[in-house]
């Protein structure tokens, strides 16, 4: 990377960086001010924060999305698991996946204004050392937002891995997705080339977000409907993980 990307990075960066720090307490306070109002409309106005944070990375970060699949997003509500990189994808997904909640570690609640804001969401927040009540959590929990037609995104290797890697799969989406007789939408992207985890920086280039085609679950077995998801989401990343030419092969060195 030549000294004169290598600035604009930076600029860009840290560009990006203060205004998600600047606005965040904004959108929470503005949050909690509509708690009386309708859940559609709380949703709207704190979502709003995560559209603009995205919609950002173009001009500050010569960061632009490419999305294939959509033709797969069937019209009712279901589970989607996604491949995690990177915190592009929690803020992103839930664009073309509207309302939607995500199922998350419940300590990113307690994170400041960022984590309250998150809270009025109502997503799908668990203690992962709690063990089978942390799968009852998900399943009643999970059931309710899918009754009530929101979207249940689960990120099923738990935390972000960096580009080139795979976490192991868990099953917790899969066991929703049983119980509820809804079917699965698993997506692959490429976002933690751009927007790589545990780092500052975030690299131009193109995202490359694939919505593949729903997986049946009712009737099947847990570890088959995963093993399923887990094939079709690294397929993809084999084809759409690559380099960018502008970051490093592998943004954080693992």
């Amino acid at each position: 990377m030549s000294r004169g990307v290598q600035t604009r990075v930076w600029l860009g960066s840290i560009g990006h960086l203060m205004l998600m720090a600047v606005t965040a307490p904004l959108w929470a306070i503005a949050g909690m001010a509509t708690l009386l109002l309708p859940y559609r409309w709380r949703y709207r106005i704190l979502m709003s924060w995560a559209w603009m944070v995205i919609a950002a990375l173009r001009p500050l970060c010569g960061i632009h999305t490419r999305v294939y699949g959509l033709e797969n997003l069937p019209q009712q509500a279901c589970v989607v698991m996604a491949k995690h990189q990177s915190a592009w994808e929690t803020l992103a997904l839930p664009y073309w996946l509207d309302p939607a909640s995500w199922v998350l570690k419940r300590s990113l609640l307690r994170i400041p204004f960022f984590g309250w804001g998150l809270k009025i969401l109502r997503p799908i927040a668990i203690d992962r050392a709690a063990g089978k009540e942390a799968w009852q959590q998900i399943l009643a929990q999970g059931e309710r937002q899918l009754d009530e037609e929101r979207w249940v995104i689960v990120f099923p290797e738990g935390t972000r891995v960096a580009p080139g890697e795979r976490g192991r799969y868990r099953s917790g989406g899969a066991h929703l997705a049983i119980h509820t007789g809804r079917p699965i939408i698993p997506v692959a992207h490429n976002a933690g080339r751009c927007w790589p985890r545990r780092s500052l920086l975030r690299y131009p280039g193109e995202i490359t977000v694939v919505f593949g085609p729903p997986i049946e679950a009712q009737g099947r077995s847990p570890s088959a409907v995963m093993a399923e998801v887990e094939t079709w989401i690294e397929t993809q990343m084999a084809q759409i993980d690559q380099p960018t030419d502008q970051g490093p092969a592998n943004p954080n060195g693992s």
